[in-house]
């Protein structure tokens, strides 16, 4: 039978408060469960020791806590790891630690599924079932931070909204997720370290913008042209590229903050002479930079990464009129856990 308890976490700090003074206790209480909660990541109120067993049987009568469960734990040959997270209705999506010499990354899921339809992606093959909630957003980060101080001897330092889901179509969760993983009260992580990438949803990209946030954006673009990008992105036909542009227009007018443009490149698609000119000209039109991303096949074969010509075709065209280009090289192939390949295989 479903719980008809309240999942504690959603409640506020303040609704603590209460909850402890209309219950015949302190306020203070309040204070104390919630920095169990968020900042001590207590997976149960037994775990709360300098709280009385009275108290916790209170808790335990009125709340749970839905805290997520690593199902499985792939390690990849190169030191990446994929989770499988196991959420309290018994739905599974996917995050991965990510590390390089000099920092451990964190890719993680913002929906069950995808809302959108990219036709290179693994993910957007699984139906949209539900947005993740803040705490499970939250839950995903400490999960990989303790993978990242286990294994590689050190804290977690970015976070990347590059998992499972378009994190715009989830935007209020997505953003108390932010706001409790870069509060002191929970994981005191710096903003400017975390990342949002979104297909492109112009109205939330204005809507972040005026909601003045801190975080970093970054823009699965992956063509330039309208025809292209609809062919492999089919909800571009309703985002076209000109809303995207006036939407990202806005974003540096009021942030200040240069966008990272995602971009694979595949053999057939837009490896051609007009597809570099029309990167290069969409470039042109706001701060950026430009990350060519390694291509992950999901199986079927009907895309392929572009040769290695066309790639430095793509990175001379660009570095040219100055723009900054990275290549970035996949990592956690062998556990499908690269770009594009989340897919709740295992």
């Amino acid at each position: 039978m479903k719980s008809t308890k309240k999942d504690i976490r959603a409640l506020t700090k303040e609704q603590l408060r209460k909850f402890f003074v209309e219950s015949g206790d302190k306020a203070f209480r309040g204070n104390q469960v919630y920095e169990w909660l968020w900042n001590k990541g207590a997976h149960s109120f037994e775990n709360m020791t300098n709280i009385s067993k009275t108290t916790r049987k209170l808790l335990e009568d009125n709340f749970v806590i839905n805290h997520i469960r690593v199902d499985q734990m792939q390690r990849s040959t190169d030191g990446t790891i994929k989770n499988a997270v196991r959420l309290h209705d018994g739905f599974i999506v996917e995050s991965v630690l990510i590390p390089t010499p000099t920092r451990t990354t964190a890719c993680v899921s913002s929906q069950v599924g995808c809302s959108l339809d990219c036709r290179f992606c693994a993910t957007a093959r699984l139906k949209r079932m539900r947005n993740l909630n803040p705490d499970e957003i939250y839950d995903q980060v400490v999960a990989i931070d303790n993978e990242s101080r286990l294994y590689h001897n050190r804290p977690l330092s970015n976070i990347v909204f590059m998992g499972m889901g378009e994190p715009l179509m989830n935007y209020n969760n997505v953003l108390k997720a932010i706001d409790k993983i870069t509060s002191s009260e929970g994981l005191g992580m710096s903003p400017k370290r975390i990342t949002v990438s979104t297909s492109g949803v112009p109205k939330m990209i204005k809507k972040m913008a005026d909601d003045e946030v801190k975080f970093k954006l970054a823009v699965s673009l992956h063509s330039a042209i309208d025809e292209v990008r609809t062919k492999i992105m089919p909800f571009n036909d309703k985002f076209p590229l000109s809303d995207l542009r006036e939407a990202l227009e806005y974003w540096y007018e009021k942030t200040k903050s240069r966008i990272t443009y995602e971009y694979v490149i595949w053999e057939g698609i837009n490896d051609k002479k007009e597809d570099i000119d029309a990167l290069v000209k969409f470039c042109s039109y706001v701060p950026c930079k430009v990350n060519l991303i390694e291509y992950n096949p999901i199986d079927d074969g009907e895309f392929q990464q572009a040769s290695n010509q066309v790639v430095e075709n793509y990175i001379s065209a660009l570095e040219s009129r100055g723009f900054v280009v990275n290549v970035r090289r996949s990592r956690g192939k062998d556990i499908d856990a690269a770009c594009g390949q989340l897919a709740n295989k295992a």
